[in-house]
C-alpha cells in the first residue's frame, strides 16, 4: 500500500496523512457488530472519534486474510527483509493514480477524503501487482483494485454511521468504468445478509418485493432479478415458474410495452430481451401480486439505473394498468421492518389500513404511497 510502516493486530499503517486499519477480534464479526462496531477494540480515546476514523483510508478486516501455512512459504532462500523493504520504499515514492484518471467515475456519495482514500488505496494495490509503471494496467485489474478500495473505505464510513454521526449517513458508494460504463455499487459483505433488505442499492434490474400472498399463503419477501440484453421478449428463468408469478410478469410486460414513453422515454422495450428470476426468502413461494415490482425491475434494467437502497415494493398490477388492492397492509409493513427495509412503497388504496400502524412501527419505516406504475418508479429510482 502507500505506507511507510506496518504494525500488528488492531493497529494501523501510516499512509500519506491517513491510515489503513487492520482489524481482528476476540469474538466473531457478527457479534462485534451487534454489541459495537469494528473500531470498538481500539483505545477509548480513539474508538468513537469520527475525526480519527475519517482519516483512515481503509479498514482491511483480518478475517479476509488467509492464514499463513506451508503452502505460501518458499522452499528456497527467498527475499531478505531489507531488500524487500527497499523495494517497498522505492514504490512508495511513486504513484499510480494516473492509471484511473479519466477511466473511473465515482458516484455522488464519494467526495473529499473518501475520494482521496480510495485513490491512494487503488494506487497502492496497483503498485504491488504491477510494479512496472510502463506496463498498462488492464480494466480487469483496475476494477478489482477499485472494488477492494471502495469496500475498505466503506467499512470506515459504516462504523461512523453506526455511532450516530449524521454527516456520514450516505454510504452508497458506486463507480463506473469508462464514459459509457454502468454504475456499480459496492457493499461490505459482513454487513450484507442475503435474506434481508440492506441500505445499499442493488445493481440495475434488482428489486425487493413483498408478495401479499395468495389464498392460504402468507405474505413473503422476494427478490426479483432482471437482466437486459439484445433481442426481444421476456423470459422467466425459474423452472417451473409459479403461475401467479407468470401472471405478474405478463402484466408488467404488457404495461411496459403500452406505457413505455411515460416509463422509459425513447427506449423501445420491444428491442430488448429481459430475463427475469424470482428468489423467495420465506414460506411464500408463488410470487403472487408482485407486478409493480416486476415493472420496476424491467424499467431499472432498461434504464440502467438502480433503485434506492432499503426500499421494498408492494403491489399487484393488472393488464389495464390499475393497481390491485392490498388487504393485509399492516402485516406487510411489519414484515418489511422485520426484513430490514427503511422504506415501503405501497398502493395509496392501503392508506387507511396503514393508520393502524403502531407508533413504534411508524418510527421504523418510511411509508410512501403510489397511484400508478410511473409514480412508483419515480419514487423508487436512485436520484
Amino acid at each position: 500500500m502507500e505506507s511507510g510502516e506496518f504494525s500488528r493486530g488492531k493497529e494501523s499503517i501510516r499512509a500519506d496523512g491517513g491510515v489503513v486499519m487492520v482489524g481482528n477480534f476476540d469474538v466473531d464479526v457478527q457479534h462485534q457488530q451487534r454489541v459495537g462496531h469494528l473500531f470498538g477494540p481500539l483505545p477509548q480515546e480513539m474508538r468513537d472519534d469520527t475525526a480519527f476514523m475519517d482519516r483512515s483510508h481503509s479498514y482491511l478486516p483480518g478475517w479476509d486474510l488467509p492464514k499463513i501455512n506451508r503452502d505460501v512459504l518458499t522452499d528456497h532462500f527467498g527475499l531478505v527483509s531489507d531488500f524487500l523493504s527497499e523495494c517497498w520504499n522505492q514504490l512508495r515514492r511513486q504513484s499510480r493514480q494516473s492509471v484511473f484518471q479519466g477511466r473511473v467515475h465515482f458516484g455522488g456519495a464519494l467526495s473529499g477524503r473518501d475520494t482521496t482514500a480510495v485513490q491512494k488505496t487503488v494506487s497502492g494495490v496497483v503498485k504491488l501487482l504491477s510494479p512496472n509503471p510502463e506496463v498498462p494496467v488492464s480494466d480487469e485489474l483496475l476494477e478489482w483494485a477499485l472494488r477492494i478500495a471502495l469496500e475498505c473505505r466503506l467499512r470506515v464510513k459504516e462504523q461512523q454511521k453506526r455511532i450516530g454521526s449524521a454527516e456520514f449517513r450516505n454510504t452508497q458508494f458506486s463507480y463506473a468504468l469508462g464514459e459509457e460504463g454502468v454504475e456499480e455499487f459496492v457493499v461490505t459483505p459482513e454487513l450484507y445478509s442475503e435474506d434481508s433488505i440492506g441500505s445499499d442499492p442493488f445493481p440495475p434490474g434488482q428489486v425487493w418485493v413483498i408478495s401479499p400472498g395468495a389464498q392460504e399463503e402468507n405474505a413473503g419477501l422476494h427478490r426479483i432479478d432482471v437482466i437486459e440484453g439484445p433481442g426481444g421478449g421476456v423470459k422467466i428463468l425459474d423452472q417451473p415458474a409459479p403461475p401467479p408469478f407468470k401472471e405478474s410478469v405478463r402484466c408488467a410486460e404488457q404495461n411496459l410495452d403500452a406505457r413505455s414513453k411515460k416509463l422509459v422515454g425513447d427506449r423501445d422495450p420491444r428491442e430488448h430481451e429481459f430475463s427475469v428470476q424470482l428468489r423467495a426468502f420465506d414460506s411464500s413461494k408463488t410470487g403472487a401480486s408482485v407486478g409493480v415490482g416486476v415493472l420496476l425491475g424491467l424499467c431499472s434494467a432498461l434504464l440502467q439505473k438502480s433503485l434506492k437502497g432499503g426500499v421494498v415494493v408492494v403491489g399487484g398490477l393488472n393488464l389495464g394498468g390499475s393497481i390491485d388492492p392490498i388487504y393485509n397492509a399492516v402485516n406487510i409493513a411489519k414484515l418489511a421492518v422485520e426484513k430490514g427495509a427503511t422504506t415501503i412503497l405501497i398502493p395509496v388504496s392501503a392508506r387507511k389500513q396503514m393508520n393502524d400502524l403502531s407508533e413504534d412501527m411508524v418510527t421504523k419505516i418510511n411509508v410512501q404511497y403510489f397511484t400508478e406504475g410511473k409514480d412508483a418508479l419515480m419514487k423508487a429510482l436512485l436520484d
